[in-house]
Parts: structure tokens; C-alpha cells; sequence
């Protein structure tokens, strides 16, 4: 499991950006994904035997879970196939998509409105591993009732996931700079955090020896960007998603903080990144006193014991006066509605979100489990353990979906974002200017997807 959910957020954005706005590729990709079999297959070498397609990722469900699902359910094999949104796209395109599919919950408006995975809920309500009762509120990003996310019918199931806007902090750089350590169970406000990065980051001959704060510029903008806005009391889209206005002043709040931030020089942006595009290492290294990333990254630290006594979790932070603390992924699967073998689909996802891997992951700390049965196996073996397991327990209070339409990609986001706050920190634009031309962009590609998807 070790380093997966990173790799997971790292997926996130190629995983389900090429599955949205765009149409369905015409051509088959399929040999780049280095994976046998074929797609769709309804029988093994045994008579009887069938054989579920199943694309995911081999660092989540491993050789050595496979093993023991089939070792559990005669008649069963599974044909892996590693995550390739291309070739899955074009399976999906062909009518012979694979059975049981990885995929985020946050983004998964647009497969819901195209109608391409199955309706789970009649399988929720028969089963006795998996039951609604026990789903935590994250799973609610793959419920669709045909115009919104976050209520109707379910469309996938969560594995794991992170309250992502939670701080990680070293305290021994917090108490070399002398500010004040972040609290436990109150967040700080977005233009404090600025503030004491400032006074955490050093610089030495030109270059930054202490950044102050990372965001993981390089991995998502726009879902931090809407929780401020949300915590704003305002929305990101209307009413029936067609349309976005950027030009709030909620918006232009949150796109100046991502401003100010970036000409502060506090942080690695994409103006200025880190040589392995992540925060990790050189959180690591001591080098980063305060890194957004969830509380999933305590999973990093279980071997770190020179670490272990610095670092402390914080809450989500703030911006306005509504207290919201989102996953920005919740990686989990779902099955598509052309599947063959939707049943047996459904006992691997029993499997994989209730049973022995569930357990492992929960127990692991790499993510917070989809199922309140298995909060209590979160780790709390050492002191930073049960500091993050409290604070992400407070925290839990505050989770709410973020919005998902389905007629734009979280890549076009995140590319429009990156363009123009590029342009307003190198100061060729001013943030009102950039909030209109985002605006403008997103509103396009939103129009183009209301036509495609209807």
C-alpha cells in the first residue's frame, strides 16, 4: 500500500478527465496497457468459470488480493487489466467494457448523466457486507438522481479517502520560527495561513531553504478553490450546472489568495515547482513546515520515527465564515452498465470495499475507509497516529460533496486556473481580468458538454 494513495490523487485527474466532456474515442488503445486478456470475457479455461474484467490500479487490488477473492469464490476469475482511461474509453466506445472499474467519486457526474455505469442501489439493499446504513457521507459523490450529485441512486462505492484540505505541519520548524503550532480541532483562516508562511519560509542566497506552506499545486486547483468559495457561502455553479460564474466576489477572494500566495513565494506553484512535482520529499527533509495534503499523508510517517515527534495534523482551513472540510477524489469503482457479469461484479465489490482489503487499508492509515464499521481500525500505535486520528474524527463533522457538473472535466479546470493565475501572479492580468477570462473558458466547455451529453 505504501505510496498508493499518492499515486491515487497523482490518477485522479488523468483517470477522469479523459472519461468527461469529450466523446467517446472510436479507437481501440489497447495495447498500451501492458495487461492480458481480453475485455468482456464471459468464461475461463473452466467450464462454468467466469471471468470478471477488472481495470484498477495493481498497487490497490494486488496479485495477493485476487488470489484470495478467487480462492473464496470457485467459479470466479478475474482478468486485471491496469487503469488506462484510454483503453478504457475505447471499451466503453465498443460496447465491451470491463466489469468492475476504478474511478473517483468527486467527477463522476459526467459517467452517471451518460448512463454508463450500473445503478447499485437494489445491491446495497440486498446485501448483508455492504449496506447504506454504513456508507459514510464520501460515498455520496457517486449518488446521481439525474440532475445533481449527492442524492437518488448510487453509482459506485468509495475504497478510501482523505479529508485532502487538512495541513500537516512540522512543529519543530514552527517553534524555530517562533509561531504558534495550528490547533487540533479549530482551523485556521486561509489569510492567516498565508500570513505565518511568510514567517516560516527562509530563504538563503537567493534560493528558498523552508517553504512555508504547499498546496500540491500540481495535483488539483479547483477543488480547493471551490471549498473556499463554498466556505464563502457562495456556489460554483447554477442550478442546473450549465453555467459557472467566476466572477463572484467569492471567487476573485479565493483567486487572489492563490495570488498572493504565488508571487509570496511561500510555496512551490507550477511558476516554481519542485523537481518531483509533490511535497512529500521535501516535507520529509524537513524542508516544508506545512504541506495540504490530507489525512492519508500520515501514512508516509510510519517508518519516519525521527519524524514522528514533529509533525501534527491541523483542520481544513477556512475562507469565510461556513466551516467545510471535502475530499477532493474519494477513489473507489464502480460497474459499467454493459457489463456482463454485474453480479459477480458486485461480490469483488463487496470484497474489495468490506472485506480483507478494506480491513488492510483502514488498518494501513494510507486514507480513511468509506464504511463507519471500519473507523475504528484506524491506526493510533504512536502519539502522531492518535493526534491525526482525533483531529480527522473532529473533522468529519465538516464533510460535505463538492460540486460536480457533468459537462466539464476537472482537467479543464485545472487547466484554466493554472493559466490565468499564472498570468495574474506574473501580474500580466489582474485577478478581476483572470476570474473573467476563467469564467469565459469554463462557461464554453460547459456549453459544449450541455450538447454533447444533452
Amino acid at each position: 500500500m505504501n505510496g498508493s494513495a499518492r499515486v491515487s490523487r497523482r490518477q485522479l485527474l488523468a483517470g477522469t478527465s479523459a472519461l468527461v466532456g469529450g466523446g467517446l474515442l472510436s479507437a481501440c488503445n489497447a495495447g498500451t496497457s501492458g495487461t492480458s486478456g481480453t475485455a468482456g470475457s464471459s468464461s475461463g479455461g473452466a467450464k462454468g468459470t467466469v471471468t470478471l474484467t477488472v481495470m484498477y490500479n495493481n498497487n490497490e487490488l494486488t496479485k495477493e488480493h485476487i488470489a484470495d477473492f478467487e480462492s473464496k469464490n470457485p467459479g470466479l476469475k478475474i482478468n486485471f487489466l491496469q487503469t488506462d482511461s484510454t483503453r478504457l474509453n475505447a471499451m466503453l466506445a465498443s460496447g465491451n467494457p470491463p466489469d468492475f472499474v476504478r474511478g473517483a467519486a468527486v467527477g463522476s457526474a459526467n459517467v452517471n448523466a451518460r448512463g454508463l455505469a450500473t445503478d447499485l442501489t437494489p445491491y446495497l439493499e440486498k446485501s448483508s457486507v455492504l449496506k447504506p446504513d454504513d456508507l459514510l457521507g464520501v460515498n455520496d459523490s457517486f449518488r446521481w438522481d439525474g440532475s445533481s450529485i449527492g442524492k437518488g441512486a448510487y453509482y459506485g462505492i468509495v475504497k478510501d479517502w482523505s479529508q485532502d484540505a487538512t495541513l500537516w505541519y512540522n512543529s519543530k520548524l514552527f517553534d524555530q520560527a517562533k509561531v504558534p503550532q495550528l490547533s487540533d480541532t479549530e482551523p485556521i483562516g486561509y489569510d492567516e495561513l498565508l500570513a505565518i508562511g511568510k514567517k516560516l519560509t527562509v530563504k538563503q542566497g537567493g534560493k528558498t531553504a523552508v517553504y512555508g506552506v504547499g498546496v500540491e499545486w500540481a495535483w488539483n486547483l479547483v477543488a480547493p478553490i471551490a471549498t473556499m468559495i463554498l466556505q464563502q457561502g457562495e456556489k460554483l455553479y447554477n442550478d442546473d450546472l450549465t453555467q459557472t460564474d467566476f466572477t463572484t466576489a467569492a471567487a476573485r477572494r479565493a483567486v487572489q489568495w492563490y495570488v498572493d500566495f504565488g508571487q509570496a513565494g511561500v510555496g512551490p506553484t507550477s511558476l516554481s515547482p519542485l523537481p518531483d512535482g509533490a511535497d512529500l520529499s521535501t516535507f520529509m527533509a524537513k524542508r516544508m513546515a506545512v504541506s495540504q495534503d490530507g489525512y492519508w499523508y500520515g501514512g508516509n510517517f510510519v517508518k519516519e520515527t525521527a519524524l514522528q515527534g514533529a509533525i501534527r495534523m491541523a483542520p481544513a482551513p477556512v475562507m469565510g465564515d461556513k466551516r467545510i472540510s471535502p475530499t477532493y477524489a474519494g477513489i473507489g469503482a464502480w460497474i459499467p452498465a454493459k457489463s456482463k457479469h454485474k453480479d459477480e461484479a458486485w461480490k469483488l465489490m463487496e470484497y474489495f470495499m468490506a472485506g480483507p482489503p478494506a480491513e488492510e487499508r483502514a488498518k494501513s492509515g494510507w486514507g480513511l475507509p468509506a464504511l463507519k464499521s471500519l473507523l475504528p481500525k484506524l491506526p493510533q500505535d504512536v502519539p502522531y497516529q492518535k493526534q491525526a486520528y482525533r483531529t480527522a474524527q473532529n473533522e468529519l463533522q465538516y464533510t460535505q460533496p463538492l460540486p460536480d457538473s457533468p459537462y466539464v472535466t476537472i482537467d479543464a479546470w485545472n487547466l484554466a486556473l493554472d493559466k490565468y493565475l499564472q498570468r495574474a501572479i506574473k501580474k500580466e492580468l489582474t485577478v478581476e481580468a483572470a476570474c473573467k477570462a476563467i469564467n469565459d473558458d469554463i462557461n464554453k466547455v460547459l456549453k459544449q458538454g450541455k450538447e454533447q451529453i444533452g
